[in-house]
């Protein structure tokens, strides 16, 4: 016997017990305890037995439960988003199935960024940034006050080179790549100098590096070894950042807007700027000497020890691996070094964690007599790339989809209005 007859058209959609069940995927004894605990609400049968439901209401606890049952991602978090962009497995990680460090040991950071954008190789491939566009980035970013932080002159340069494009509100790909290919050179471009002229000439690092060392002329290796951070820091799957990128291009939001979201995740410690406490860390050490009273002191005040050990590579970090094995080669970059091995030394006595990429990057930044927030403008540069590739990613979806739903967990329903 049905618990109830077809609704008539127009009418709200109710369902049986045995229906509400099977789109539940659970047992009708379970649909009654759903009614029991508040999370649904029944009605009952006009002159017969059981139950009938509000199709809707059934609907929406169906997707609440399959969200909660879709189990927590590899990382650790809550949310798992199909890709094609980037992989994290076996203390490896590979662009578009390619080995990452085997790409930015052999590759440009352009040439790697026009990977990870088109599936495509372009050798020889550098970017040009619009004279107009660098013009407006810089008023504004030489309008901040001398103490502004690195992403805050690239959020205000992001913003003012999208003032400076009427055609950001283009998604399609070619657009798209077309602002990716203009505004990473851009962002450079309006850094002010580090202590000489500004070089807006040659690859990318070469033009980085005048912003970040006082160095005028520096070696190739030193200049390899910054190319090759980029490109290995290019992307990273869904990193805090990255998912705010996709959440801002999911609602449809122009390249240049989910540029700044990424921006503006990345001054967080556990992100971005951790580079930045790994560098002071090392200075430090170099300062004293000696790791162990350094160590002491951080592990005395509570804080997790910087540049060490990381959630998705259980073992070493390749990254890491690939930039020491580069500065090994620059002689300047040898009492740094020894600095960082004696970090992992001693640091091990308590916790034997390998060294990431954020205390390779200190080692970089320290041995080329760059600031502690050069490690912090080298990521935010890098990742603006693979923050485009998602966004474009993100593009060909379905929109707002990056929409959770709340499990809320105040007061039921109605309650009284406050006095």
């Amino acid at each position: 016997m049905r618990d109830q007859e077809p609704a008539p058209l127009g009418a709200e959609r109710r369902l049986s017990t045995k229906e509400a069940a099977e789109l539940l995927g659970v047992k009708p004894e379970t649909v009654y305890a759903y009614v029991s605990r508040g999370q649904l609400s029944s009605r009952r049968v006009t002159g017969g037995r059981g139950s009938t439901f509000d199709a809707r209401e059934v609907e929406a606890l169906a997707r609440r439960n399959r969200r909660e049952s879709a189990g927590s991602s590899p990382s650790g978090g809550e949310l798992s988003v199909r890709t094609r962009i980037t992989l994290i497995e076996s203390d490896r990680y590979y662009y578009r199935g390619v080995d990452a460090v085997d790409l930015a040991m052999r590759h440009t950071y352009e040439e790697v960024a026009e990977w990870l954008w088109t599936g495509r190789m372009r050798s020889g491939n550098t970017f040009t940034a619009p004279a107009a566009s660098v013009a407006v980035a810089r008023r504004a970013v030489d309008a901040l006050p001398e103490h502004a932080a690195p992403t805050d002159l690239l959020r205000v340069a992001t913003i003012a080179a999208a003032t400076a494009d009427p055609l950001r509100f283009d998604l399609s790909e070619d657009a798209v790549l077309g602002t990716a290919r203009t505004l990473i050179p851009t962002l450079v471009a309006a850094l002010p100098p580090a202590g000489h002229d500004r070089r807006d000439e040659g690859p990318l690092a070469h033009r980085l590096w005048s912003r970040l060392s006082p160095r005028k002329n520096p070696d190739e290796a030193s200049l390899r070894a910054l190319d090759t951070a980029l490109a290995l820091l290019l992307d990273h799957d869904l990193a805090a950042s990255t998912l705010a990128v996709r959440v801002a291009a999911s609602a449809r939001a122009h390249a240049y807007a989910a540029v700044s979201a990424g921006l503006g995740v990345i001054e967080g410690p556990l992100h971005g700027a951790a580079s930045g406490l790994a560098h002071r860390l090392l200075v430090d050490v170099l300062d004293q000497g000696d790791a162990a009273p350094v160590i002491t002191d951080e592990l005395r005040a509570g804080r997790r020890i910087p540049g060490l050990g990381h959630r998705l590579y259980p073992g070493e970090d390749p990254r890491a691996r690939a930039l020491f094995g580069l500065l090994e080669q620059i002689p300047r970059a040898e009492p740094a070094l020894l600095a960082a091995r004696d970090i992992v030394e001693t640091t091990a006595r308590h916790a034997p964690l390998h060294a990431n990429v954020d205390l390779a990057l200190a080692v970089l930044t320290t041995s080329c007599g760059m600031p502690p927030t050069a490690g912090e403008t080298i990521f935010a540069v890098a990742r603006t790339a693979g923050w485009i590739a998602h966004a474009l990613e993100e593009y060909g979806e379905r929109p707002l989809r990056m929409r959770p739903s709340g499990l809320y967990a105040g007061p039921k329903p109605p309650q009284p209005l406050p006095e």
